[in-house]
C-alpha cells in the first residue's frame, strides 16, 4: 500500500547539456530537445516528421498541458516531476504488418530501464507499464503513425508518459512512480530519462534486425503481466467488451485471447485486467 503521506519531491529540472552531449555519441538518438513547455510532444513531432526530421529525434518537455493517452484520454503531470517525452521513428524499411509490435518494444524498454533501477517492473498488453506488487501504472505508451508526405520516409512517432517524482497524492489510486517504488533513494530526472532512451533504442534495435523474433518476443511474454489473466478487451467498434483468458502474444504483437467462442487474436483494445487465470 502506497502511503500518501510520503515526503513531496521538488520539481527537478532536466540537464539539457548533458543530454544533449548524450545524443552527440549515442548511435542511435540524434538530438534531444528540452523544452518548457508545450501542449503535446507527440503533436510537435507529428508536425516536424512531415518536415523530414530524422529518426532518433527526442522531444521532452518539462511541462506537457494538452497529453493524450490512448482512447483520448487527457495525460498530465505536475511540472518537472514525470516525463513526458517522444521520439520520432522511421522504420519503413519493415512490414506494416509488424509495427504493432512498436508499443511493446517501448514497453520493454521502460520495463529494462525500471528493473535496472531495482523496480519490480511488468507490462500491461499493448500501451502500459506497472510496477509494485499491487501492479499500478506508472507509464502510459502512446504510438502515433505520420501522415505520409512527398519526400519523407514513413514515420511513427511513439510518446511516453512515465512517473518519476510524482506523490501519491499527485496521482490515481491506480498510479505509481519512481519515487513511489524507491523510497529513500535518491532520484534523478536526467538518469531516468537516459535509461528509458537506452532501454527503448536497445530493444528497438533488437526489433529492427528481426521483427517478432523469437528473442524479443520471449522477452516480451516473459514481462508480461496480461499473458495467463482473465481479461476483458473492449474492442474498436463493439459494444460488448470481449471476455476470456489471455494466452498470448503473436508474431505480429496482437494479444490471442481464448474466449468461449474460440481463440481471438486482438490487434488494438483496451485491457482490463479481472483476476489470476485458475490453473
Amino acid at each position: 500500500m502506497i502511503s500518501s503521506d510520503m515526503p513531496q519531491h521538488a520539481p527537478q529540472p532536466l540537464r539539457s547539456v548533458a543530454l544533449a552531449q548524450y545524443a552527440a555519441w549515442h548511435p542511435f538518438w540524434t538530438n534531444i530537445d528540452v523544452v518548457a513547455e508545450t501542449g503535446s510532444t507527440n503533436t510537435d513531432l507529428l508536425a516536424i516528421a512531415s518536415e523530414g526530421a530524422p529518426e532518433g529525434t527526442v522531444l521532452v518537455t518539462e511541462s506537457q498541458v494538452a497529453g493524450r493517452g490512448r482512447l483520448d484520454r487527457a495525460w498530465t503531470a505536475p511540472p518537472s516531476r514525470g516525463l513526458a517525452v517522444s521520439f520520432l521513428l522511421r522504420p519503413g524499411a519493415i512490414a506494416t504488418a509488424q509495427w504493432g509490435w512498436l508499443p511493446l518494444v517501448t514497453g520493454l524498454g521502460v520495463y529494462d530501464a525500471l528493473r535496472g533501477l531495482g523496480i519490480d517492473a511488468a507490462l500491461k498488453w499493448p500501451n502500459d507499464v506497472q510496477a509494485g506488487t499491487d501492479r499500478r501504472k506508472c507509464c502510459g505508451i502512446l504510438a502515433q503513425a505520420a501522415g505520409a508526405t512527398s519526400g519523407t520516409a514513413p514515420a511513427v512517432v511513439i510518446g511516453c508518459g512515465l512517473n518519476v517524482l510524482e506523490s501519491a497524492d499527485e496521482l490515481p489510486s491506480t498510479g505509481t512512480s519512481v519515487a513511489l517504488e524507491l523510497p529513500g533513494v535518491a532520484i534523478d530526472r536526467t538518469d531516468v530519462l537516459v535509461r528509458l532512451l537506452d532501454g527503448f533504442a536497445r530493444r528497438y534495435s533488437q526489433w529492427y534486425a528481426d521483427p517478432g523474433g523469437f528473442e524479443l518476443a520471449s522477452a516480451y511474454r516473459a514481462a508480461c503481466g496480461t499473458i495467463g489473466l482473465d481479461v476483458t478487451v473492449a474492442l474498436p467498434g463493439r459494444d460488448t467488451p470481449m471476455r476470456g483468458v489471455a494466452r498470448d502474444v503473436d508474431a505480429e504483437g496482437r494479444l490471442v485471447v481464448e474466449t468461449s467462442d474460440g481463440v481471438q487474436a486482438v490487434s488494438a483494445g483496451d485491457v482490463v485486467h479481472v483476476r489470476p487465470a485458475a490453473p
